[in-house]
C-alpha cells in the first residue's frame, strides 16, 4: 500500500471515530502540514465546517460552538505557532468545563529539533491546561494501527465529555506528500462501516444515604433555618427546576448569579434573590442575614460582595457541590466538598428534608431584595446615555427566546448589579473562566452557530481586542448585534484603587483608544449606528431584523460621570438600607 494510500485510511479512520461519537462541528485553521485532516473532514457529510484564518478567533469560536451546543467541538491547525495561538481559548475551555477537541499537525520526529521550518516543540504544548493529551504514531495502514487511531478518537471524545468536560489535545506527526487519496476515499468509508465504533460510557457521582441523614439532622437543629443556595454558572437544564424544588422545602433563598439562567426560568419565584450584589455591601445588612448554612452550585459567582460575605461567614457550615470533582473555593472556608450530581443532591436532600413552612429569615432576604430592587428601579429616570441604565433596561427591550453574550470587566458587573428576574427567557453566556476579554467576539459568534436571536455587549477595549472576530459573521451568515459601550478606555479601572494614583493612571490603566469604530464595522459589512438618545435605542429594537446581518450599535459614555453615578446610586441604596435595619 503507497504512503498516500496509508495516511488516508489512518486519519479516517481516526476522523470517522470523532463522527460515530457525535462530533457536529469542526472549526480549521488553514495550514498546510495539516492538509489530510482538513480535507478528509471536509469530506464529512455529517460535519458542519468552519474555516478562520486567525487561529485566536478561530479557536475562540470553536470554544462557542462548544459552549452553546455542549458537545464536542473539533478545532484543526498546521504546525508551529499555529498551535500556540490557540492556547488563550484552550486555558478558558479548562477552567469552563468546555469540551474542544484539538487537533494538531506536527512534523514528523525526523524533522524536530534540526532546524526544519514552521516546527516548534508541540508535545504537551497546552500542559496542564488540557486534560488529556496524546502524541500520535505517524500514519500506517496496518489493522493494529487502524484500531488504534479508531481508539485513540474515542478515548479523546470520551475525556472532553467525561464531567468536568474539557479540552483534549492530540497532535498528529504528517510526513510529506499530505495529499489524501480522496479518489478512494469510498472503499475507507465501507472498510469502517464493517468495523464497530468504540463507545466508552460514564456515570455520574452519588452519594450515599447516611450523608443525606446527617445533613437533615445538623439542619433541623436549628429552630429557624438560616441556610442559603448559591448557584453561579451550571451547564445543566435539569438542575433548574430540582434546585428550586429544594429551595421551597428547606425555605433557603436561591442568590442567583445571572449565569446560573435563574433570573430568567423562574421570574415569578420571590425565593430567588437578584439584587444582592448591591445590599451586600450594607455592613447592617450582612450582620443582619448572617447564615449558619450555606450550599453552593456552580462555578464561582461574578459579585465581589458575595464572595466577600462568603469568606466573612466562615462560621457558616459551606457545602461545595461539585458533580466535576474540582475544587472551586477561593476562600478555602469550604467545611464539606461534595462530588454529587448536582440535581441528584437537589432531588435526594429534597426527598429527606422535612417541609419549611415559615422562615422568618427568608423574608429577610426577600424584604431587603425587594427593597433595593425599588431603589434601583430609579435608574430608568436617568436621561443622557448611561451605563447602569442600559442593563436595567435590556430586560424590556431584549426579545423572548434571545441569548445575551456578556463581555468581562465592568459590563458582566453592571448585568449583576441591573439586570434581574425576567418574564422572558433570555440565556446569559460570558467567558468567566479565566475572566479575560480575549476572544469575546469570536465566542459569541459560535454560540450564535446554535443559538439565535444573538446579543454581545462589551467594553471598547474588548471590541477592539477581537475585532478579527467580525469576518465570522459575514463569512457564515450568522446574525449578531453588538451593544458597544465606548467610554474610551478600561472603565473597570476606575474602580479600583489605582484610580487613587492620577499620575500615571490613563498611560496605564485608562489606555484610551481614540477609535471611530464606524469604520471598521463597515469594513467586515456591518450595520453601525450611534446611540445618541434612548429613544434612538428603543426605536432600533423595534424596527431591526435580527435574523440577519452584522450591527453595530455604538453607546459613547463617560468614565468619570459612570464613577460618580454609580457612587450616588451605592450611597443613596446604603443609606435606605440602614434605615431599615
Amino acid at each position: 500500500m503507497s504512503h498516500q494510500q496509508q495516511l488516508t485510511a489512518y486519519v479516517h479512520a481516526l476522523i470517522s471515530e470523532l463522527v460515530k461519537n457525535g462530533v457536529a462541528h469542526a472549526v480549521i485553521s488553514p495550514g498546510s502540514r495539516s492538509t489530510p485532516i482538513s480535507l478528509l473532514l471536509a469530506e464529512e457529510e455529517d460535519i458542519q465546517l468552519h474555516v478562520h484564518v486567525d487561529e485566536r478567533s478561530a479557536a475562540f469560536f470553536a470554544l462557542g460552538i462548544a459552549k452553546a451546543s455542549k458537545k464536542p467541538t473539533v478545532l484543526v491547525c498546521t504546525s508551529g505557532t499555529a498551535a500556540a495561538n490557540y492556547f488563550p481559548a484552550i486555558v478558558e475551555a479548562k477552567i469552563s468545563r468546555i469540551p474542544l477537541v484539538v487537533l494538531t499537525a506536527d512534523r514528523p520526529h525526523e524533522l524536530r529539533d534540526v532546524g526544519a521550518p514552521q516546527a516548534i516543540d508541540q508535545l504537551d504544548l497546552y500542559g496542564k491546561h488540557v486534560k488529556w493529551f496524546m502524541e500520535m504514531a505517524t500514519p500506517d495502514s496496518s489493522p493494529g494501527m487502524i484500531r488504534y487511531a479508531k481508539t485513540v478518537g474515542a478515548r479523546a471524545i470520551a475525556m472532553a465529555k467525561q464531567h468536568p468536560s474539557g479540552p483534549v489535545h492530540v497532535n498528529i506527526p504528517l510526513r510529506e506528500p499530505l495529499i489524501p487519496d480522496l479518489d478512494n476515499l469510498e472503499y475507507n468509508r465501507l472498510e469502517e462501516q464493517k468495523k464497530t465504533s468504540i463507545q466508552i460510557q460514564t456515570g455520574e457521582f452519588i452519594l450515599s444515604d447516611s450523608y443525606f441523614q446527617e445533613l437533615v439532622s445538623t439542619l433541623n437543629k436549628k429552630e429557624d433555618r438560616k441556610g442559603i443556595i448559591i448557584c453561579g454558572e451550571i451547564n445543566n437544564e435539569e438542575f433548574f427546576a430540582k434546585v428550586i424544588k429544594l429551595a421551597g422545602q428547606t425555605g433557603f433563598p436561591i442568590i442567583a448569579d445571572p449565569l446560573s439562567q435563574l433570573r430568567s426560568k423562574s421570574a415569578d419565584k420571590e425565593i430567588i434573590i437578584d439584587t444582592y450584589d448591591t445590599f451586600l455591601r450594607n455592613e447592617k445588612v450582612k450582620s443582619l442575614l448572617k447564615p449558619d448554612v450555606i450550599i453552593r452550585f456552580g462555578s464561582m459567582p461574578v459579585s465581589k460582595p458575595l464572595t466577600i460575605f462568603l469568606r466573612e461567614n466562615e462560621q457558616a457550615k459551606q457545602i461545595v457541590v461539585d458533580g466535576g470533582s474540582g475544587y472551586r473555593d477561593p476562600n478555602q472556608l469550604t467545611t464539606d466538598m461534595v462530588y454529587c450530581e448536582e440535581g441528584y443532591f437537589c432531588e435526594k436532600l429534597t426527598s429527606v428534608i422535612s417541609y419549611c413552612s415559615l422562615n422568618h429569615y427568608l423574608n429577610k432576604w426577600i424584604e431587603i431584595n425587594e427593597l433595593t430592587k425599588k431603589e434601583l428601579m430609579q435608574t430608568a429616570e436617568i436621561q443622557e446615555i448611561s451605563e447602569a441604565k442600559l442593563f436595567h433596561s435590556l430586560g424590556e427591550l431584549i426579545p423572548n427566546d434571545a441569548v445575551l453574550f456578556v463581555g468581562n470587566s465592568m459590563p458582566i458587573r453592571d448585568l449583576d448589579t441591573f439586570f434581574h428576574k425576567q418574564n422572558k427567557e433570555v440565556t446569559i453566556v460570558a467567558n468567566r473562566g479565566a475572566n479575560g476579554i480575549d476572544g469575546t467576539i469570536s465566542t459569541a459568534l459560535g454560540v450564535g452557530v446554535i443559538k439565535q436571536p444573538l446579543f454581545l455587549i462589551v467594553g471598547d477595549l474588548t471590541f477592539f481586542h477581537d475585532l478579527n472576530g467580525l469576518i465570522l459573521s459575514q463569512l457564515y451568515q450568522l446574525p449578531i448585534t453588538v451593544l458597544l459601550i465606548n467610554n474610551n478606555g478600561g472603565g473597570i479601572f476606575s474602580f479600583l484603587p489605582q484610580v487613587e494614583l492620577p499620575r500615571h493612571f490613563e498611560l496605564l490603566f485608562g489606555t484610551p483608544l481614540d477609535i471611530d469604530f464606524k469604520h471598521a464595522v463597515e469594513m467586515y459589512k456591518g450595520e453601525y449606528e450611534l446611540i445618541k438618545s434612548w429613544q434612538d435605542l428603543q426605536m432600533l429594537f423595534q424596527k431591526s431584523n435580527f435574523t440577519a446581518g452584522l450591527r453595530v450599535w455604538e453607546l459613547q459614555t463617560n468614565r468619570e460621570r459612570n464613577l460618580l453615578e454609580h457612587r450616588q446610586m451605592t450611597n443613596r441604596i446604603q443609606k435606605v438600607l440602614d434605615q431599615l435595619v
